[in-house]
């Protein structure tokens, strides 16, 4: 290997990637913006593989260069790596792929160094600085549903991962706070309560029920409904009393949200449809401008290429709908809020709406022609919740089920299995409290995340607080005994950091070291395709891979020789968990 001395930071395949990028320059100096192809692979010949050879040989054959072969080509690759403290051992196999393995006592000390300087340094690098993640957006006045579980679910865990990549994240509630069925509402709460400021959250009682009432007297009687669609007039037109009452009934439905949000742990900023809308005049004419908006059958519509349907973005009576709004509020985060990624989490039935709607904004040059450079848009699309009866999650009278009461029964059931193991007699009601909700909302997150968000995902108690299997509750146990190990112990974890070393003396370390190495390439990898379950098949594996290392009678840790280097290594294992759980928006727990 070619002698110079290069340390990278980043995730192990980014620093390996360096390394290549190195060597590939040296190796076909002629060739141009080479990307490194490097990938984990599964141990048998290293621990990563530089794979280039066979697609540089396609290209170089014939042009004079001194190579025989990818075999060839391989070899020289391996030959013109930088040395690195990073890597023990290079070898070449079959068509010129470049095996790594790495260096046991780099990789020792970079787990210590972790553990000193903090998880945050294993943090990735996105190429971005400022993200809108576009989540939950329940309608005011309509019940939250699972629907809106997901999304907020989904939204906040992608939202986590950005933040931990030091991205800055524009979380956005773009709630249904704007539109025709506010004319029926205010107008039915002016009937309800003549002085309407009164009409207060106990008052009105059930928002969804009062929807109901107002939707009924809307089609059955028609004096209602054209004061209902002159309300819809005067609100839009800013006259006092109708803004008044439809702030009184917006305000009602974020109390109801708040609930959930608060149980889920999840922080958004509202900017509503209202919010957006003194913009879309000005956009629509600045496409008008463009040539792209034109008249089709009295609407005003953007014409997509191999889409049959047009985008309408003015409707046939002059009013505007969902599609003026979204390219409103795109414009918005583009232009005034700087976004350079904007994150769409919602059901995979709005798909074609979003895939018509990106292209537009393509058309207008608004966003790049490619997926692959920014500022782009990216619809995160996610399947049904289903019951255990394989329809639409719902309950018995076939309404839709109320996620607070959906979240309190999570915790209900946990608390309940925490008592049935005793722990009613040895913990306080806090602790109990606090671990019943930990593990009972975090159940619910984790059944959801777990899965690929395309497919449709059952929804079913018993399944997601078992304490056995790919469940969050089997996992925060795991994370709980760990800490247990440290605890008996008896010794100061924080002085072993300082004071300790660790080694990776033993395969079953060595396995579970290069597992905790591979967190950064993980997040990085879940960012980038916008799945969350590849968070939560690392966390999973993880603590088997720790199972296989603790249950190892090789590998004993309090009592035998190794034990502080052990003890570091269980350390840096709960440390990564954590920081698994604080992504995937779970809140740990420490003891059982």
């Amino acid at each position: 290997m070619a002698t110079e001395h290069v340390e990278y930071m980043g995730s192990l395949k980014a620093q390996l990637a360096k390394l290549f990028e190195v060597s590939l320059k040296v190796t076909v100096p002629n060739e141009l913006d080479v990307e490194p192809l490097v990938a984990a692979c599964n141990g048998k010949f290293g621990d990563y593989q530089c794979n280039n050879a066979m697609g540089l040989w396609s290209k170089i054959k014939g042009k004079g260069a001194p190579f025989r072969g990818p075999p060839a080509v391989g070899e020289a690759i391996k030959n013109n790596l930088p040395t690195s403290e990073m890597i023990e051992s290079c070898s070449v196999a079959g068509p010129g792929f470049v095996n790594v393995v790495l260096s046991k006592n780099w990789m020792a000390k970079s787990i210590q160094k972790m553990l000193i300087e903090g998880i945050d340094t294993w943090a990735p690098l996105p190429p971005v600085k400022t993200a809108v993640v576009d989540f939950s957006s329940p309608n005011i006045a309509k019940e939250m549903h699972v629907g809106h579980l997901r999304s907020t679910i989904i939204g906040d865990t992608l939202a986590r991962m950005l933040e931990f990549s030091k991205v800055k994240v524009l979380r956005r509630n773009h709630v249904g706070d704007w539109g025709t069925q506010f004319g029926m509402l205010i107008e039915f709460l002016f009937e309800k309560f003549p002085n309407f400021e009164d009409a207060t959250e106990t008052a009105i009682g059930d928002l969804q029920a009062f929807y109901k009432a107002s939707k009924q007297r809307f089609d059955a009687d028609p004096a209602f409904k054209e004061r209902a669609q002159q309300a819809v007039v005067r609100l839009q037109g800013g006259e006092d009393k109708y803004r008044r009452a439809w702030a009184q009934i917006c305000q009602i439905s974020r109390t109801e949200f708040h609930k959930v949000y608060q149980r889920l742990g999840v922080h958004l900023e509202e900017k509503g449809e209202s919010f957006y809308n003194p913009y879309i005049p000005g956009v629509i004419e600045a496409l008008n401008k463009q040539g792209l908006v034109e008249e089709s059958q009295g609407a005003r519509v953007i014409f997509i290429e191999g889409i049959n349907i047009p985008l309408i973005v003015v409707k046939s009576d002059g009013g505007f709908n969902y599609a003026s709004t979204d390219l409103a509020a795109l414009w918005y985060r583009l232009n005034e809020e700087k976004a350079e990624w904007i994150i769409y989490v919602t059901d995979v039935g709005q798909q074609q709406h979003f895939d018509m709607f990106f292209k537009a904004a393509k058309r207008a040059g608004w966003l790049p022609q490619g997926d692959s450079s920014y500022p782009k848009a990216s619809h995160v699309g996610f399947g049904l919740v289903l019951g255990e009866d394989g329809k639409r999650f719902r309950t018995r009278n076939t309404e839709v089920v109320r996620l607070v009461d959906l979240l309190d029964e999570a915790k209900v059931r946990s608390k309940a299995a925490l008592i049935e193991r005793g722990k009613g007699e040895e913990w306080t009601e806090e602790e109990i409290e606090s671990t019943a909700e930990a593990v009972g909302y975090g159940a619910v997150k984790y059944a959801d995340l777990k899965n690929n968000r395309l497919t449709n995902y059952t929804f079913n108690f018993d399944q997601m607080l078992n304490d056995k299997g790919n469940t969050a509750v089997y996992l925060l146990y795991a994370h709980a005994r760990i800490c247990s190990i440290i605890r008996r112990s008896g010794k100061d974890i924080e002085e072993l950091k300082n004071k300790g070393t660790l080694v990776l003396g033993h395969k079953d370390e060595r396995d579970l070291g290069l597992h905790l190495l591979q967190f950064a390439e993980v997040v990085e990898e879940a960012c980038t395709n916008l799945l969350p379950n590849v968070l939560c098949d690392y966390l999973y594996n993880l603590s088997e891979i720790f199972s296989k290392f603790y249950s190892n009678p090789e590998c004993k840790v309090i009592g035998s020789d190794m034990e502080t280097s052990r003890l570091l290594l269980c350390e840096a294992t709960a440390v990564v968990m954590r920081k698994c759980f604080d992504l995937l928006g779970i809140t740990p727990i420490y003891k059982i």
